[in-house]
């Protein structure tokens, strides 16, 4: 992770005083919990932009200073979008604070978001995003399914005797699985969830484990979309599988794409534009599966939304409009305003 990973760096060397003493003479107006977190935040934007290496003679007052601009950055960044429930609130740093702090208490800077909507409302597309916003990683219940089983894990093994039976996955399984994944080092300041929760059921196990380890929901956006439009998002939907990066025939087409004689793209064609590897359509983005889909959406999913609408945490996204729009408007719903 970014942040644990720049802490270790920064915790012995010159600028960690430096980055330091100018966090705290700088942010006057963040609240006391958040102010005594900081410093960890401040460790993944320094070496976001590569400033680990400074020495003692940094001046926090100079204006042109980089490494002021970079707190400035990192300040603003955990003032916009860090949670309001954080229990960082409740914990007293000393004067001795240092950037190698505990994995218990860093716990507790959690982001955790729940990516809900349609298939075809924009998850692959918006999700990458608020990772590389946020410094967390998106979480899909398959990928960690599979990985678990190859990893050979005890819930992997529960998981792959179940699949081998031809039963379908429990939910205490899943829970199992979302519980070691988030243990690992990339998920210390939280993650997003894609394709999990489907169910209330679900989501009350998965606010259980989160209980268990004192954390909670943050934030559940909801990518709307009406039923009608949907159908041509996905029939002209490819896939980069090893990214998950969603390509469209029309709106986002990939920069290889060559149609043939009947307007449809020539399938060899179909490339991610940063890696060349092959893009692949998924068997149930058809039309017919769609109405199936739709419907599992609405009666099951929909609910989960008023599961967590009393804790305020529901945002709402229109992702019917053009993609700077819709990207505004999650921006929106993840600021803690």
């Amino acid at each position: 992770m970014l942040f644990s990973n720049a802490a270790r760096r920064i915790a012995g060397s010159s600028i960690r005083s430096a980055g330091v003493k100018c966090l705290t003479t700088s942010t006057k107006s963040v609240p006391r919990g958040a102010k005594a977190a900081m410093p960890i935040l401040l460790a993944g934007g320094l070496t976001a932009l590569g400033l680990t290496q400074y020495n003692n003679n940094v001046q926090c007052g100079a204006p042109t200073s980089k490494l002021e601009e970079a707190v400035k950055a990192v300040e603003d960044k955990f003032v916009t979008y860090w949670p309001h429930n954080s229990c960082v609130e409740n914990i007293h740093f000393s004067q001795n604070y240092t950037l190698s702090t505990p994995h218990s208490l860093t716990y507790h800077l959690y982001h955790i978001k729940i990516l809900f909507g349609p298939p075809g409302a924009g998850k692959g597309t918006h999700g990458p995003k608020i990772e590389d916003l946020l410094g967390i990683p998106q979480l899909s219940t398959g990928d960690m399914l599979r990985a678990a089983v190859a990893a050979q894990s005890d819930v992997g093994k529960k998981a792959q005797a179940v699949m081998k039976a031809g039963g379908l996955v429990s939910d205490e399984i899943v829970v199992g699985i979302i519980r070691d994944r988030i243990k690992e080092d990339d998920c210390k300041f939280g993650f997003i969830l894609d394709g999990f929760p489907r169910t209330v059921v679900q989501a009350k196990a998965l606010d259980a484990m989160l209980a268990e380890e004192a954390a909670a929901v943050t934030k559940v956006i909801e990518l709307q979309v009406p039923d009608e439009v949907l159908e041509e998002r996905i029939c002209g939907r490819w896939i980069h599988k090893k990214s998950g990066k969603s390509y469209h025939v029309k709106f986002a087409p990939p920069k290889s794409m060559e149609l043939g004689e009947d307007g449809k793209p020539i399938a060899t064609s179909m490339m991610d534009d940063e890696t060349g590897e092959a893009l692949i359509q998924r068997p149930d983005d058809t039309a017919a599966a769609l109405v199936k889909r739709l419907a599992g959406y609405h009666g099951e999913t929909v609910p989960i939304l008023k599961h967590y609408e009393p804790n305020g945490v529901v945002r709402a996204v229109n992702a019917n409009q053009k993609m700077d729009g819709v990207w505004g408007e999650v921006l929106a719903s993840l600021s803690r305003k």
